[in-house]
């Protein structure tokens, strides 16, 4: 696992951490990752250059050739260097004219933020890219990576070398990242696992006058730094820009009324607030999200050297999954965070089925790995997990039944039989 890892982040330890580093990762599975955007948002007033990479790319050129036209939108002159280069240069030179490009900017301090880079593959190309671009970096620059997935190279080199800091792996889920205000103000408490429903001062908010603002009260509270663009695409994309803006300005003020009707002080509060492009949680509020605790919990599973302590937390993450997220609403934004949540809920189970086949509970370990394939009945790591702890508990006829059953869920979903070392496990019982 990466380190060193910052595991609670206030405004001012942000800037502890942070300073000085080359490159500061967000940890993936951190559901207010994207919050640490606000830090630069708050910290620089000219000088952070943002980029969402697109959902398909052609190779390396492609995507920075993007990069550099987005970044011309702020920033004119941008990329003199990359022209030269992006044509036929090497992977290294490309990351080279990046940071010379970041260099030759009239800026006192620049902070690239690369988002959703998980979009490209994370292969070797990448690999000597990224390297030449942390290795030729001005001390000015920094370069932040929003990824929902992290790998240990290039990143683990210059984790090292204490030039890249990993940020997000915080456990606290009140008040999203930031430290505890002195004074009190309104508790928001959002359940998601489930039908989805919504506490405000100990108060259920029982009408959301339509499915409209309760679908997307619950897209902010699930997405806490987005653009406006984005929530046009996802609710009104057939609309134009001014129907949109219109519907969209009735929509979120119909949440704040919904939220401060049940807090008996006559203000407005508004879930979120508009910052420099970006809807993001408004400071009025406190926010506790189910969603947030239990990737919270999975975040320290993973982080966990103590056997006991991983499996605590397994079972907290366990016991926080209800049900599936938001369920049954058939939206696609919903529907494709439901399945990440799901694939989540699934590895909790499979990492519960672990530690008790290390403590030799082979009837506790066969329980979890069955749930875990009511989740992701396609796995066949699991079926071979849960034929081990048949065999191990004297039951051959179970185990050869959960054989048969992968080998049809195999051949009719992939026309593929199972791997020789599930194989090789069936061998053993005759």
């Amino acid at each position: 696992m990466l380190s060193p890892v910052v595991t609670s982040v206030s405004f001012d330890s942000f800037r502890a951490s942070s300073e000085g580093k080359k490159v500061i990762l967000l940890y993936p599975w951190a559901n207010h990752r994207n919050i640490f955007l606000s830090y630069f948002l708050n910290d620089l007033s000219e000088g952070l250059l943002y980029y969402r990479l697109p959902e398909r790319t052609s190779g390396l050129a492609h995507w920075v050739r993007g990069l550099v036209d987005e970044v011309r939108f702020v920033e004119a002159g941008f990329g003199q260097a990359l022209e030269n280069t992006l044509a036929d240069g090497t992977a290294s030179e490309i990351g080279e004219a990046l940071a010379a490009d970041l260099d030759a900017l009239e800026l006192e301090r620049v902070v690239l933020y690369l988002d959703e880079l998980d979009r490209i593959p994370q292969d070797e190309v990448f690999r000597q890219f990224m390297n030449a671009v942390i290795a030729s970096l001005p001390d000015k620059a920094q370069l932040v990576i929003n990824s929902r997935l992290l790998t240990y190279d290039p990143w683990i080199s210059w984790v090292n070398r204490d030039e890249v800091v990993v940020l997000g792996t915080e456990h606290r889920s009140s008040n999203l990242l930031f430290a505890k205000e002195s004074n009190l103000k309104p508790q928001l408490e959002v359940y998601a696992f489930g039908r989805g429903h919504a506490v405000s001062n100990g108060r259920e908010i029982s009408s959301w006058d339509g499915a409209l603002p309760r679908n997307l009260f619950f897209y902010f509270v699930d997405n806490p730094l987005v653009t406006r663009d984005q929530i046009f695409e996802i609710f009104w994309p057939k609309l134009s820009v001014r129907d949109a803006t219109n519907v969209f300005h009735v929509t979120k003020r119909k949440i704040t009324e919904r939220i401060s009707a049940y807090v008996d002080d006559g203000n407005n509060y508004e879930l979120t607030t508009y910052s420099t492009g970006f809807y993001v949680p408004s400071g009025k509020i406190v926010r506790h999200y189910d969603v947030a605790d239990f990737e919270q919990a999975m975040e320290g599973a993973l982080l966990a050297d103590d056997a006991r302590e991983r499996e605590l937390l397994y079972l907290r993450a366990i016991e926080i999954y209800k049900a599936p997220f938001l369920h049954p609403v058939r939206l696609p934004w919903v529907e494709a965070r439901r399945n990440q949540l799901k694939s989540m809920y699934a590895e909790a189970l499979i990492g519960m089925a672990r530690l008790k086949t290390d403590q030799g509970a082979w009837e506790e370990a066969l329980g979890y790995y069955a749930r875990a394939l009511k989740e992701v009945p396609q796995r066949e790591d699991i079926h071979r997990g849960a034929m081990k702890m048949y065999i191990n508990l004297g039951r051959d006829a179970d185990a050869r039944q959960q054989y048969a059953l992968l080998e049809r869920l195999l051949k009719r979903k992939l026309g593929l039989k199972p791997s020789g070392e599930t194989q090789a496990l069936l061998e053993q019982l005759n």
